[in-house]
Order: structure tokens, then sequence, then C-alpha cells
């Protein structure tokens, strides 16, 4: 049974096409993490690997398709996590010390810097949903309140049969509809800060990890709830004036007492929070803006609350590596 070819939403972003076995394994290593790949004798004059994908900021889809029956060695996945869903015929997964046979009911989610070894049978391409590690882990922080003590950890084996995981596959549904229409929000550069949100929460919500616990039942002391508040508080208002008053009247609590919350459990102050997002928010509008549709440094910037240009380009290029302005022209 041949599979239905490339989504719809990634026919016309395709990444590499390669007849040849070593450029596939090269050009995987730069997309996704170091690899090696082989092939089984037969049907190895017909290999054909093409990888389609498209990037948001944080999350991307992918679809990889060898055609042929292939083996492939990844020593070290990258910084991200993935859930890895075959749409045809079945990918035997090798991660975590597990066995796990992937196939379109059952995904095999991963985590960085651990070893995956996929061997793929004949027609089985794969869907791949990426989230970059930093992004995830900033956003598990937000959710709960405070830094973690470990890096997040998933369970690999991902069941899609059950009511729960429906939720995932809705989710999965809405990102490629927004992706395909050309009228999309996505499209138009909007909302794709809370399409990201929406993937990340669902999958932490719904597969099991090393956190879900504290997040599906948090105990929370009194110092942990007043950070999460100020957090919600903070992330509704980053394009307003915000101080310290109006965070510590809108949490209920003394000013000392939020900026001692938020020492013990994120390591730094509510300020030094509330610029960082504010950063992380101008760097999305600029990633996403064009200078041909009108956007300059300087409305972004004033948009987030940085009233002096200067300093803003010091803090952005201390934090990225690049100028404000770089950024928006790439």
């Amino acid at each position: 049974m041949r599979s239905r070819g490339i989504p719809p939403a990634l026919a016309e972003h395709e990444i590499f096409y390669t007849e040849q076995a070593p450029e596939a394994a090269d050009l995987l290593g730069r997309a996704l993490s170091p690899a090696r790949l082989s092939l089984g004798e037969v049907d190895s004059q017909r290999f054909a690997a093409s990888l389609h994908g498209v990037r948001l900021r944080d999350v991307s889809l992918l679809h990889l398709d060898f055609g042929i029956a292939a083996d492939l060695d990844m020593p070290s996945m990258g910084p991200y996590y993935a859930v890895h869903m075959p749409t045809n015929g079945r990918v035997l997964c090798t991660h975590d010390g597990r066995t796990i046979e992937c196939n379109p009911i059952r995904a095999v989610v991963t985590s960085p810097g651990m070893e995956m070894g996929m061997q793929f049978a004949y027609d089985s391409p794969i869907l791949v949903l990426r989230i970059e590690q930093e992004a995830l882990t900033s956003h598990l922080t937000r959710l709960l309140g405070g830094t973690l003590s470990q890096p997040i950890l998933f369970e690999p084996e991902m069941d899609l049969t059950t009511e729960a995981a429906m939720r995932w596959t809705g989710a999965i549904q809405m990102l490629h509809t927004e992706i395909f229409y050309e009228d999309s929000l996505v499209q138009r550069g909007h909302g794709i800060g809370s399409i990201e949100e929406l993937l990340m929460s669902t999958l932490l919500l719904l597969q099991p990890s090393n956190h879900q616990a504290r997040l599906v039942m948090p105990v929370e002391p009194v110092g942990k709830r007043v950070v999460r508040e100020a957090l919600d508080y903070i992330e509704a208002h980053l394009a307003d004036r915000v101080t310290m008053t109006d965070i510590a009247k809108n949490v209920h609590m003394s000013i000392r007492a939020v900026q001692q919350g938020f020492r013990e459990e994120l390591e730094t102050t509510p300020m030094l929070y509330l610029r960082d997002r504010r950063l992380e928010r101008a760097r999305a509008d600029l990633v996403d803006g064009l200078p041909r549709d009108g956007v300059t440094v300087t409305d972004v910037a004033e948009r987030w609350g940085f009233n002096h240009l200067g300093s803003f380009a010091v803090l952005y290029r201390k934090r990225w590596g690049e100028s404000p302005s770089e950024t928006l022209r790439r």
C-alpha cells in the first residue's frame, strides 16, 4: 500500500531531494542531527530521499521520506525535542534504551542528547514535529512558575489512539491548516506564538515526562503560587508600562515577597524577567517582519517598552549575538 505522499502544507517547501545516500546523510546531519544512513541491497538503486518542512520560530514541521527500506542512526540528538509520526508503514525506533515499533497509531518522542536508531520499512515516510529545547524549557518554566531541577525527559512511546492523544492530533492538524492557507494568521505573521504555545502545552500535558506530575497536579507552596501569578500578570501586560508595585498589587503580596519568590524560584528579579520576555517578543516581531512591509526596529522596540534605541540594541546583541537590524533583514 503506497503512502499518500507529502502533506499538502509542506509540498512547496522542499529542503532537499537527493538520490545519493551519502549526500542524504550529510543533508540530514545539517537539518536534524549528524547521522549514518545505510541501505539494504534490495531496491537500493531506487533510493531517493526527500525532506520537506517549515519552521515557525521554535517549532518545525518536517516530512522525511526514503521510499525504500533504510536504517538511520543518530548517535546524539540535537538540542530539540521531536515527535516522530509515520504516515504509512512502520519504523522501528530505538531510543532511551527502548525499541518501539513506530507506525501511524504509535509515535516516538525523543529528547535531546540521546542516541536514536530508526529502521525504515519500505514506503514508510515520517512526519516530525520538532520543538527547540530552549523554547520548551522556557515554556514549562513559565507554566510551573519556577526553574527546572533537571532537563525535560519524555517517555518515548506515544499512543495516538487514546482520547487524550486526539488533542495532540488536533493541534497538529491546526498547524497544518495554518501553514497551508495563504491568508491564515500564521502566513501573515500573526498568531505564531499562540500556535507554538498550544503545541508545547499539549505535548507537556499529554505525554508522560519527569515533570508531568508537577504540571498536572501541582502542589504549590505559597512562594510558587505568587511567582506563577506574577508570571501570568507579566505575560498579559508585556506591552504595557509595568512597575513592581503593579505586580505586587495584582498578586496581593508585598514587593519584597514577590522579589524573594523570583530569586528563589527563577534566580532572577521580576523586572529582569520582564525585560527578557520583552526582548523575546521583540525578536519574534523582527523575525516575522519584512522591511518592505514597513516594519522598523524603532517601532518594534517602542512596541515592547524599549524607548532608548541604543540601549535596546546593546541588550539585543548581548542576548542573540546580532543587531536588531540584522535580524530584520534576514
